[in-house]
């Protein structure tokens, strides 16, 4: 159980986890054989993972709570962003296992390691939403740029995921913030 000291409140109030004591791995793990991601191939592709859990979590959360113009369009277009982040989510951590490595997708993990700002809480306006959730499809794109060459150069189906995510994440946060553009006049 967690405890609370005077000076040190904690904010997780969960049970231990029973059964699995973590990263180590089992005797039928350890007799893997074939390809196995290195602790930086691992630690990318978890940085990724982390990210794409995390916007499918806030675009749930900016789904339940948009209000305002264009709001069914804008609740729509959430719904195109939290199953897009879901797939290449459950991509990435089935792309993990199959090099033997360990995908990290506990709330607690993704809460602490992820490079997402935390989305506000309550109704936000339509617009507003546009804005946040552009700024996270763009942060978990920077994330997938960020260790694409290093997971390349050890793994290039691995990279060929990443394309994958990088051309859908970036094509959404064009569509996504678009409905905040103002044309340029000529």
């Amino acid at each position: 159980m967690s405890t609370t000291t005077k000076d040190a409140p904690t904010k997780n109030r969960r049970r231990p986890a029973r059964g699995g004591s973590g990263p180590e791995t089992t005797d039928e793990q350890n007799a893997e054989k074939g390809f196995q991601a290195s602790e930086k191939l691992t630690d990318s592709l978890q940085a990724v993972l982390v990210d794409l859990i995390e916007l499918s979590v806030q675009g749930k959360q900016a789904h339940w709570n948009v209000v305002g113009k264009n709001f069914r369009d804008t609740h729509l277009q959430l719904d195109e962003i939290i199953d897009a982040a879901r797939e290449f989510s459950d991509e990435v951590a089935e792309r993990m296992r199959s090099l033997h490595a360990l995908p990290d997708g506990r709330s607690d993990t993704v809460a602490e390691t992820t490079t997402l700002p935390e989305f506000p809480q309550g109704e936000v306006d339509t617009a507003e939403v546009i804005d946040l959730i552009t700024e996270r499809l763009d942060a978990t794109v920077g994330t997938v740029r960020d260790v694409h060459d290093d997971v390349d150069d050890e793994d290039p189906t691995s990279a060929d995921i990443l394309h994958g995510v990088l051309e859908r994440l970036e094509q959404l946060s064009w569509m996504v913030s678009a409905e905040n553009r103002v044309a340029r006049k000529s």
